[in-house]
């Protein structure tokens, strides 16, 4: 028989064979039993239109130096660009292992000289002889992947490149979240700042009322002294302030790449940030919005590749090589009919006994999906978690908010009252004293109470995926 036919005959059985354990290869993907809510537990009832965050969801808060410093940290920040070098290694990576799926070809080209010896074993001296030979050839080389050992290997690879882009967007919601976290923070210091210093005018009206009691006769030292610690202790509560404010502008600083002495933040009041209404939609709505769910599902799917790659390694290896081309004494003739050449070698070979290595990798490679399986899962229900925690965290700083302003208002009119009374000489020194920590005390809670409901905000926006476009983007090059 014919060597091309019987190369046939072994191909079509192979090919048989394949098809009848191929079904087997594609039972590795594990349900990962998701129990998915209906809807979150801190939730209120919302209409069916509301649509999940957008984009740049930090407009919402209507300040024109945030949006600047978020667009500023998607372009300049280090993490992310970190993040975005390791996608693309990731994608080098699919290329390599796709590259096991095409044929491997070659070309050589050689010229080779040689020269016998003149002397004979028997001493006489004769002439030696000069031979020169020409040669270029191609060579081909194809691994016939029935078991699907490349193909998974190279899933596994586009995979693995899927979860990098969803880790570059991880970092990227995080670190807009933390800018404008910080942000907030440098707002809520300069607000505490400038209630701390009329908090200081105040207390110094009120020690020069006592002190003018004191001239009169109607107050002591004893009340003086009180009065003068608490002033002292408002000076104190400023420094610790001032470091928190510079402390959060290095912070923007790191996360623009840039040198803290080149960044300005004029900030303002976080009277002046609006407050946005964030819908959560369905938990469903979660398993894509989010990017580290949908990281974690490539990584799973890349296990469960490897997963059939490692079965794979069971089965035959069959090998086809090839290798043709010119071989001649004369340049002139390299490339005659008569000077060609050529070979074809198919070969298999089955792994008989190894020691245990495949089954040990195949072991390995289920033990390490299955841990992807329960992380994933834990992914998912952490993220519902996130949510109802963000809910919860929100509705309970706006009624927070809206007690501690009733606070204020009392305890500003209190103190008005108090003062009014101290200086017609009819009030208790002890109650001024007691109005006047109250209110100090009320504002500066006011403050952190606000602070508190835009971080509960901006927690739920990245609870949701912080308005993070779901889409499954490929290596161009990948195959």
């Amino acid at each position: 028989m014919p060597a091309g036919q019987s190369l046939a005959r072994w191909l079509a059985v192979f090919g048989l064979v394949a098809s009848s354990a191929g079904c087997i290869l594609t039972k590795d993907l594990p349900d990962p039993a998701l129990d998915v809510p209906a809807g979150y537990k801190s939730a209120r009832l919302t209409a069916a239109t509301d649509a999940p965050p957008t984009l740049d969801w930090w407009r919402g808060f209507r300040s024109r130096e945030l949006t600047g410093l978020m667009e500023e940290a998607q372009t300049v920040n280090l993490d992310i660009a970190a993040a975005t070098a390791r996608f693309k290694q990731a994608d080098a990576q699919a290329r390599i292992a796709g590259a096991a799926l095409l044929p491997a070809l070659s070309g050589a080209g050689q010229e080779t000289y040689s020269r016998t010896s003149g002397s004979s074993a028997s001493g006489l001296t004769i002439g030696g002889r000069e031979v020169v030979n020409f040669s270029a050839s191609l060579s081909a080389s194809y691994e016939l992947d029935f078991w699907g050992k490349n193909r998974n290997a190279a899933q596994a690879a586009e995979e693995t490149a899927a979860a990098t882009r969803f880790d570059r967007d991880v970092v990227a919601l995080t670190t807009l979240t933390t800018v404008a976290n910080a942000y907030f923070q440098v707002l809520a210091a300069q607000d505490r700042i400038r209630t701390a210093q009329r908090n200081i005018a105040s207390a110094e009206r009120i020690l020069n009322a006592i002190k003018e009691r004191l001239r009169a006769g109607t107050g002591n030292d004893l009340d003086v002294a009180q009065q003068e610690s608490v002033l002292a202790n408002q000076r104190a509560l400023v420094p610790p302030l001032r470091q928190t404010l510079d402390q959060n502008i290095n912070a923007l600083a790191t996360l623009v790449s840039r040198p803290p002495e080149a960044v300005r933040v004029a900030g303002g009041s976080l009277n002046n940030i609006a407050a946005p209404r964030v819908t959560p939609g369905l938990p469903s709505e979660l398993l894509t919005q989010r990017p580290d769910i949908r990281r974690q599902e490539a990584q799973l799917a890349a296990a469960t590749a490897n997963v059939g790659s490692a079965r794979a390694q069971f089965f035959p290896s069959i090998q086809l090589t090839g290798q043709g081309g010119y071989q001649s004494s004369a340049l002139a003739s390299l490339f005659q009919p008569q000077a060609a050449f050529f070979n074809m070698v198919g070969s298999l070979t089955q792994p008989i006994f190894d020691g245990g290595r495949i089954l040990g990798n195949f072991e390995l490679t289920r033990a390490r999906q299955d841990e992807l399986l329960q992380t994933y899962r834990k992914t998912v229900v952490q993220a519902f978690a996130d949510v109802d925690n963000a809910l919860m965290s929100i509705r309970q700083t706006t009624e927070r908010l809206r007690l501690q302003r009733q606070v204020v208002a009392a305890s500003r009119r209190a103190f008005q009252l108090s003062e009014q009374q101290l200086r017609a000489g009819t009030a208790d020194i002890v109650t001024v004293l007691n109005t006047q920590l109250t209110l100090f005390q009320a504002e500066d809670s006011l403050l952190q109470a606000q602070l508190a409901r835009l971080l509960a905000i901006v927690s739920l926006y990245q609870a949701l995926g912080g308005g993070w476009e779901p889409r499954m983007e490929r290596p161009v090059d990948a195959l």
